[in-house]
């Protein structure tokens, strides 16, 4: 039979009949596929506690990043959008790949999950009391600039030990943080190669990034420059209202 013949004599070609049906499979077809989609839209999401949504999001940098004295818009900008930004977003993977583990996951497969959670957490943190600390005069005032002397016998030694700190790690990583001890109701500065280091009962208060992602751009691997224009700039303010807030829940 040609192609062109009707089909039994009803007036339908042979082509027209095959067409007719297969626009009724795919029909047929598509309306299962809606309905099965149709079927699991209407199933409740699972609803993950917080622990495991990962729902941290990014905050914007307090200052205007052109206006710091010697730490460049563009340098600032990437630190914030690269690095800092890139911790908020390994967090929040991290967390919902531990609330996605099966109740019988191996113990080094939670474990590996939660290293990585402890420096994502951290770094996320500590970026963001490094950016909050900075857009000040640099001159070390009030209740901060007190302790420091009370521990160190001077705000110019505590700097040279501060700065002596910091050179330590320049060419590494790591951080410098001036943390409040509430026993001994002091600040001191400690030394952290990684996110994972930190005073047991010390509560941050100044904050130093030293890993070369903040400042390589500006100084290339002199250290030294970098940490001039860090003190140029630090906000002796939220220094203080950091302080004060950690004196506030000791006394409470």
């Amino acid at each position: 039979m040609r192609e062109s013949q009707n089909h039994r004599g009803t007036g339908v070609t042979r082509r027209e009949v095959l067409e007719t049906l297969a626009v009724i499979g795919t029909g047929a077809a598509l309306a299962s596929c809606l309905g099965g989609d149709t079927a699991r839209a209407e199933e409740p999401p699972v609803q993950r506690p917080p622990a495991y949504r990962g729902e941290h999001t990014v905050k914007p940098l307090p200052f205007d990043p052109g206006k710091l004295k010697g730490l460049s818009e563009k340098l600032l900008t990437s630190h914030h959008q690269n690095n800092y930004a890139g911790a908020v977003k390994r967090l929040n993977l991290i967390e919902q790949q531990l609330g996605s583990l099966p109740a019988d996951a191996a113990p080094y497969q939670v474990g590996s999950l939660k290293r990585e959670e402890l420096l994502a957490t951290n770094s996320m943190l500590l970026h963001e009391l490094y950016f909050a600390n900075l857009a000040g005069n640099g001159r070390p005032d009030g209740t901060a600039a007190g302790l420091l002397k009370a521990h160190y016998g001077s705000v110019e030694t505590w700097e040279h030990d501060f700065r002596q700190t910091a050179l330590s790690l320049g060419g590494g990583s790591g951080w410098v943080v001036v943390a409040y001890d509430p026993a001994s109701q002091s600040l001191h500065n400690y030394w952290a190669w990684d996110h994972a280091h930190r005073v047991a009962t010390g509560e941050p208060v100044l904050v130093l990034d030293l890993y070369e992602h903040a400042y390589a751009m500006d100084y290339g691997a002199v250290t030294k420059g970098y940490l001039d224009a860090f003190l140029q700039n630090v906000s002796w303010d939220e220094v203080n209202r950091r302080v004060e807030g950690a004196r506030g829940r000791k006394a409470t």
